[in-house]
């Protein structure tokens, strides 16, 4: 019939009942038949429910002999078949027949109704069942039933909430083995299913036959009334719904009606606040399954949703949907008071509440109403200080998710959005928006006190403080108030004297995040601002806007007390320490005190002797960088300060500007005593100790 060879004749009589079908050997039981004694033996123990062989190392206990044999080699870790092409090892022959399959490519089970194809027996089983629509293994404590008798066994673990699959690395208990080998590939990084078509690898078998779907763009099942198919059979049984408009599944409690039993089921939890659906990795348990198989994309990584248009990948097909519209520019939900468009529905519906005004998300705790059930999640973790969003890099966590994906791109250094009019990128959308209004110039923000207009809202509430001169945060050590939180948060930090952002180069510790990152580009020596008129570059954007202000010469802050002006704030604020004599940075170990934070990091070297700027050329070490920058001019010999009436030339500004007074004759410096005028203030410094005391004393010592 087959040409097959048998090495004893038993195999070949029990072989010969696979082409008749004769299967001599019924049970009594459920009238079910089989094709050898052994298996009807086998069969009669699902009946009695009798388990005579027991695992002496965990006393496991099992109804067939050879499935008690199998376990013990879970115990030993043996595997001694082998394959002989690429040499992986298994612990059971069958298991090494299945992996020798996917050498061959053979599928020699064939199904009759529709002509696919399978490698296996068991699979082509399974299959017939879909046709059958026979569900033989039922449930005895829900009445729910299965095709396969595996799948029966993984639900009875949602009723005895048993968890035998260990993990040994973290000690991690699954109720099924497949969801063990899943969580095992978190450790070790494996990803053994690979696409041959854009060699894209996945973890998991499943997540493979999806992705592939992207390339065939094979879309099986279809619909009969409209003819539109669709990549998965659960997807056009809720499409078929569309047409007949039926919705036989009303709830009890508040009278809604839905088309789909899962729809109803998932109303239900809302009632119960039952969330079924729970995370083996972390534990987070959802209401709809939908929601659980996107939240382990999170830790799978997994985007299998790709846009055909600029390659970008989403690990949600609605995620997909939406970023499609960006290229399109569709905008086909419009609002009916103002004529604004969105690219979402659901964009539109948040938007008619900034009409109507409507708050419908309270919080219990404190009664505030929100527009947003997003901010209303946001606000109640102000209540209980929850953190739940955790960077896997750096252990950092996050109360809001949309802060956590900000975070992760500074490890990235990913900026996906880009601007269209300069090209500049950002690493977020938020921070695109505030740089467009850059471009248009727009002011939508107007203060109704004084008229002054604002691109951002955060930026007229701070400007309506100036106003109010209202600080509302203080802190709770030395009672100091601020106008901001943010304000406050940095001035905790000096109390605390903690430093959570440390350079990963060399180990240096910075209490706020940008003080890290300015000082990052110190070692990328990276400089990506680059000024139009003379082409310097420059590690920060501050710094470039402070450079462009020598081109212009432009002075824009005025001192109200001497009329005196600055190109930039900050040499106003230090200006007017001069005038009021405030000193507010004190030293802890001498008590000097000093107008600036600067000037007292400087002074603390003097304490402890710190040199951290060291010349390349000599190895000399200074504490301050200006110090070494002067010192290397004496390696250079370079004197980049020239004068412009007798072109002498100076190594140093301080020189330059000294030099200018000799031309112009000009005494700034005038002793409030005498007035005696100098041209520096080393000189009046001088001058002074003739009025005052002669602390220098020359002593004769006499023999006598």
């Amino acid at each position: 019939m087959c040409n097959k060879v048998f090495s004893e004749v038993q195999s070949l009589r029990r072989h010969l009942l696979t082409h008749t079908k004769e299967k001599p050997y019924a049970c009594k039981m459920c009238i079910k038949t089989f094709y050898q004694h052994g298996d009807l033996k086998r069969h009669y123990l699902t009946h009695t429910k009798e388990k005579p062989y027991v695992c002496e190392t965990c006393s496991k206990i099992f109804s067939l002999r050879g499935d008690l044999k199998r376990h013990l080699l879970t115990h030993t870790k043996e595997k001694p078949y082998i394959c002989e092409m690429c040499c992986k090892a298994f612990s059971q022959q069958r298991s090494l027949r299945k992996h020798l399959l996917t050498h061959t490519k053979e599928k020699p089970y064939t199904c009759e109704m529709c002509s696919k194809a399978f490698s296996r027996l068991g699979s082509l089983r399974r299959h017939l069942l879909t046709h059958t629509n026979e569900k033989p293994h039922a449930c005895e404590m829900c009445s729910k039933a299965f095709y396969q008798n595996g799948d029966l066994k993984k639900h009875l673990l949602t009723h005895t909430k048993e968890k035998p699959y260990i993990c040994e690395i973290c000690n991690k208990a699954f109720s099924q083995q497949p969801s063990l080998i899943r969580h095992l590939l978190t450790h070790t990084k494996e990803r053994p299913y690979a696409c041959e078509m854009c060699c894209k690898a996945f973890s998991q078998q499943e997540s493979l036959k999806r992705h592939l779907l992207t390339h065939t763009k094979e879309k099986p099942y279809a619909c009969e009334m409209c003819k539109k198919a669709f990549t998965e059979q659960g997807h056009l049984r809720k499409h078929l719904l569309t047409h007949t408009k039926e919705k036989p599944y009303g709830c009890e409690m508040c009278g809604k009606s839905f088309s789909a039993l899962g729809d109803f089921k998932r109303h239900l939890l809302t009632h119960t606040k039952e969330k079924p659906y729970s995370c083996e990795l972390c534990n987070r348990a959802f209401v709809q399954q939908v929601n659980l198989r996107n939240h382990l994309l999170t830790h799978s990584k997994e985007k299998p949703h790709a846009c055909e248009i600029c390659c970008k990948t989403f690990s949600m097909q609605g995620s997909l949907r939406r970023h499609l519209l960006t290229h399109t520019k569709q905008k086909p939900y419009a609002c009916n008071m103002c004529s604004k468009t969105f690219t979402s529905q659901w964009d539109l519906r948040r938007h008619l509440r900034s009409h109507t005004k409507e708050k419908p998300y309270a919080c219990d705790t404190c009664y505030k109403a929100f527009s947003r059930r997003g901010n209303l999640k946001q606000h109640l973790l102000t209540h209980t200080n929850e953190k739940p969003y955790v960077c896997e890099m750096c252990s950092k966590a996050f109360s809001q998710k949309g802060d956590l994906r900000i975070h992760l791109l500074t490890h990235t250094k990913e900026k996906p959005h880009e601007c269209e009019i300069c090209s500049e990128a950002f690493s977020t959308r938020r921070n695109l928006k505030r740089h467009t209004l850059k471009h248009t110039e727009e002011k939508p923000y107007a203060c109704q006190m004084c008229s002054e207009a604002f691109s951002l809202e955060r930026k007229l509430n701070r400007h309506l403080l100036k106003h109010t001169k209202k600080k509302p945060y203080a802190c709770e050590i030395c009672c100091k108030a601020f106008s901001s939180r943010v304000y406050l948060n940095r001035h905790i930090l000096t109390h605390t004297k903690q430093k959570p952002h440390v350079c990963q180069v060399c180990s240096k510790a910075f209490s706020l995040q940008r003080n890290l990152m300015r000082h990052f580009l110190t070692h990328t020596e990276e400089k990506p601002y680059v000024c139009e008129i003379c082409s310097k570059a420059f590690s920060q954007l501050q710094i470039l806007k402070i450079h462009l202000v020598t081109h212009t010469k432009e002075k824009p802050f005025a001192c109200k007390m001497c009329c005196k002006a600055f190109s930039q704030r900050g040499g106003l604020k230090r200006h007017l320490l001069t005038h009021t004599k405030e000193k507010p940075y004190a030293c802890d170990m001498c008590s000097k005190a000093f107008s600036q934070m600067g000037d007292l990091k400087i002074h603390l070297r003097s304490h402890t002797n710190e040199k951290p700027y060291v010349c390349e050329i000599c190895s000399k070490a200074f504490s301050m960088q200006k110090i070494l920058k002067d010192h290397l001019m004496t390696h250079t010999k370079e004197k980049p300060y020239a004068c412009e009436m007798c072109s002498q030339a100076f190594s140093r500004k301080g020189s330059l500007k000294r030099h200018l007074l000799t031309h112009t004759k000009e005494k700034p410096y005038i002793c409030e005593m005498c007035c005696k005028a100098f041209s520096q203030q080393g000189a009046l410094k001088k001058h002074l100790m003739t009025h005052t005391e002669k602390p220098y004393v020359f002593e004769i010592y006499s023999d006598i």
